[in-house]
């Protein structure tokens, strides 16, 4: 009876309900609700829009929903389970994720268990309730079935499906394409050079399966477009001067440091282990080291590369026998027992006090008071919005009011994006975008430079004011009522 419960068993139930504990996040994503708008938008015209509706600087314009099944999914959960559901849903996904990036790390149970916290820890600036999660899930599992592979080839067949299904899900589906081409690459010149054990059968079957991954990416709403769209996104320079998470990683921020720390651990230890490194291993470390380095989105994607790869040698460095299986003793099982039921414990209450803050954290991260103020009191001509604030006026102003701008950086591109930091950074031309487009609303944090500007600027009056958020009314379109501050 206590034969179940071993102190690994015990190890590692500590350490998934801990991840689980410590993935839950509020939903504070400022893009997570264009998301549920766009999973409305789905769920009641039964289609995938190709155009943009939601704003009015690119009405009628093509928009690549391209995470369009995953914008349903989270509009449905929101709907059955509330904002609850979403918080357990995407920590789930996330410990499901380090679970795949588990069993690639080796027999030793512990060093693993080790691995799996300090490679989330690493990969925590991308965590939350959002749709790349999703593709950290899916990257995770693309990678055990290619290293798998190698000793039962039949296990490739598995991406086909997999691909179908993320190509509908989220753009990150091109990294499990370029995790197999590297893979090829990689063992075609081990074979090459001689190297390598596979047979030139196994890599002829592994290039044909690629292929048809190949032509099934065409299997979604936006077609052959979805073979352009991911490097395009990854070329943008929109995207990676707007978007902190584009961006490369600032090292003088601590929260960047466990990622950094993995770097160079790693080519430490692959430079002092006596095990040789293989050539495809080592493309797979340089080119998503690069991808890293570059963007802080693709940090997860050298974290789960590279890790198993050093615990498969740290691994190795104890060389003492494996110690006999044996059941732990009655006093031994009730603490192993009552240490997993305290980190239940720990978990529920965890899960349960996130959930209760919801929405204190909405309203910390979100206009909610002037969005409630908006909705009784609707502007009279377009609204100058934060950027950030796009996605969260979607989602409770649509489709009475759209948006200027919101987190679709893709969707507006760079001259828009550069003509909306300039007007809300009250650049000398800042008045240019407010005549062109006719605003005759802004609302923006009460401490911006914009905010500051038009306080002082003749005609405009404020309708609304709190911590989070001011409401301005244009000279011409004013909204009769007083100022209400909170």
């Amino acid at each position: 009876m206590t034969g179940w419960l071993t102190i690994k068993r015990t190890f590692l139930a500590v350490v998934f309900l801990g991840l689980f504990a410590l993935a839950l996040r509020n939903v504070s994503d400022p893009d997570v609700w264009w998301h549920l708008k766009t999973g409305e938008y789905i769920a009641e015209h039964h289609s995938v829009p190709h155009t943009d509706s939601f704003s009015y600087t690119r009405a009628g314009e093509p928009w690549v929903a391209h995470e369009w099944l995953t914008d349903l999914v989270l509009y449905e959960l929101l709907g059955t389970t509330g904002f609850g559901g979403l918080i357990v849903f995407f920590a789930a996904v996330i410990c499901a994720a380090f679970y795949l990036f588990y069993l690639r790390c080796g027999a030793d149970v512990y060093i693993a268990g080790v691995a799996v916290h300090y490679a989330a820890w690493a990969t925590e600036p991308v965590w939350g309730v959002r749709p790349q999660v999703i593709s950290l899930l899916l990257t995770s599992l693309w990678l055990l079935i290619l290293e798998r592979s190698e000793r039962n080839p039949k296990l490739l067949w598995w991406t086909l499906p997999l691909t179908l299904l993320w190509v509908n899900l989220h753009a990150g589906f091109a990294l499990g394409l370029a995790l197999s081409a590297l893979f090829l690459v990689g063992e075609l010149i081990e074979h090459m050079l001689g190297r390598s054990q596979f047979c030139a059968a196994r890599l002829r079957t592994a290039a044909f399966i690629f292929l048809l991954d190949l032509l099934i990416v065409p299997l979604n709403p936006n077609g052959l477009r979805m073979f352009s769209y991911p490097i395009e996104t990854l070329r943008s320079t929109a995207m990676q001067n707007y978007i902190t998470e584009w961006a490369s990683p600032n090292f003088h921020h601590a929260e960047y440091w466990p990622f950094l720390l993995i770097v160079l651990c790693t080519f430490a230890i692959l430079s002092w282990s006596r095990q040789q490194v293989r050539l495809r291993d080592v493309l797979l470390l340089l080119v998503s080291l690069y991808a890293g380095l570059c963007s802080i989105r693709m940090m997860p994607l050298f974290v789960l590369i590279a890790v198993p790869i050093v615990c498969q040698r740290v691994g190795d460095w104890p060389t003492s026998q494996p110690e006999p299986a044996r059941s732990p003793s009655v006093p031994a099982f009730l603490l192993n027992a009552a240490i997993v039921l305290g980190v239940v414990v720990f978990a529920c209450v965890q899960t349960a006090d996130v959930i209760h803050r919801q929405p204190q954290s909405e309203l910390k991260g979100f206009p909610a008071r002037a969005v409630a103020f908006l909705q009784t009191h609707p502007p009279s001509g377009p609204i100058f919005n934060h950027y950030d604030w796009g996605g969260y006026l979607i989602w409770k102003l649509y489709p009475s009011t759209r948006v200027f701008i919101d987190g679709r950086a893709d969707l507006y591109g760079a001259k828009l994006l550069n003509e909306f930091a300039d007007t809300y950074q009250f650049k000398d031309d800042w008045q240019r975008t407010l005549q062109q487009w006719r605003i005759g609303t802004v609302l923006i944090p009460p401490d911006s430079a914009m905010a500051t500007g038009l306080r002082s600027s003749s005609g405009w009056t404020v309708a609304y004011e709190d911590s989070q958020a001011i409401v301005l009314n244009a000279p011409s379109r004013a909204i009769q009522t007083a100022p209400a501050r909170q």
